[in-house]
């Protein structure tokens, strides 16, 4: 049997073998990176954002292999895959040799991490989650050695790698994501104008049970506090995220729970 992975090791979220939400127009299995340096409100997968569970990259290998069957590509998600440079970079390629496409969703933290994967041609598409300048989020995770101000100087380094990759043609797909809140709407149009002609997914939010950031002393009342306040807000519907949509004069995609995901034709008056 072909090994890939060198000895490398993964620190594992989960996988699921077939997926068709995880890329648009595609049938993928998706691969889960345990760990991230950030804490947002609204992270669907809380649960891997810390702790460990070591695997070698050959076992995560099989698993994609045996998905080829079935599916065209892999998605590379967590937690945050950039992160753990060394193990997505051998997954990466051992995906291609596989013949499959490679996707990654990430918080654009690791600008490094997205350069290499696009000088190497082992990135298909890249979707970049945007946080905004209200959503409290800090960077105190494990293992990054990251603080909050690293944040948008990083980002923009990732942006700016792969939209150059994507209006070169040499990465096929790119998109920003930002998650929509009643509270960052108003930030919303500033965004727009900055990330230009980069496609951009407006995603429905929903506060989860709030995490404690680090340096709370007392979690216990923090945690009260915060649960307290998302008890306020609702998602935005969608007849709301279209009205944000005009507001932006641009097409976007919208995504929320009730609909999935729907393209949205810019409406208003030139």
């Amino acid at each position: 049997m072909i090994r890939y992975g060198d000895g490398i090791r993964l620190n594992y979220g989960g996988f699921i073998p077939l997926s068709t939400v995880d890329w648009r127009g595609r049938s993928v299995c998706t691969v889960f990176f345990r760990g991230c340096p950030l804490r947002c409100s609204y992270c669907q997968n809380a649960a891997i954002l810390a702790g460990e569970d070591l695997r070698d990259t050959d076992e995560i290998i099989d698993l994609i292999q045996g998905s080829k069957i079935a599916a065209s590509g892999v998605v590379f998600s967590g937690g945050e895959p950039t992160m753990q440079k060394d193990a997505l970079l051998v997954l990466a390629r051992a995906a291609k040799k596989f013949g499959l496409a490679v996707g990654i969703q990430t918080n654009g933290l690791f600008p490094d991490t997205i350069d290499v994967l696009i000088r190497e041609r082992l990135v298909d598409r890249i979707a970049i989650d945007y946080k905004t300048q209200w959503e409290g989020f800090t960077c105190a995770g494990e293992g990054a050695g990251l603080t909050s101000p690293n944040y948008k100087k990083n980002v923009q380094r990732s942006v700016e790698i792969a939209a150059a990759a994507f209006r070169e043609k040499i990465l096929p797909e790119f998109e920003i994501v930002v998650t929509v809140f009643y509270e960052n709407a108003k930030y919303l149009q500033e965004i727009s104008r900055m990330f230009g002609d980069i496609p951009l997914v407006l995603q429905q939010g929903e506060h989860k049970i709030p995490m404690v950031p680090g340096g709370v002393r007392n979690a216990s009342a923090y945690l009260a506090e915060k649960q307290a306040g998302l008890g306020q807000y609702t998602p935005l519907t969608l007849a709301e995220i279209k009205t944000i949509a005009d507001g932006l004069k641009r097409d976007v995609r919208i995504r929320t729970r009730e609909i999935g995901e729907m393209a949205y034709n810019r409406r208003y008056l030139l």
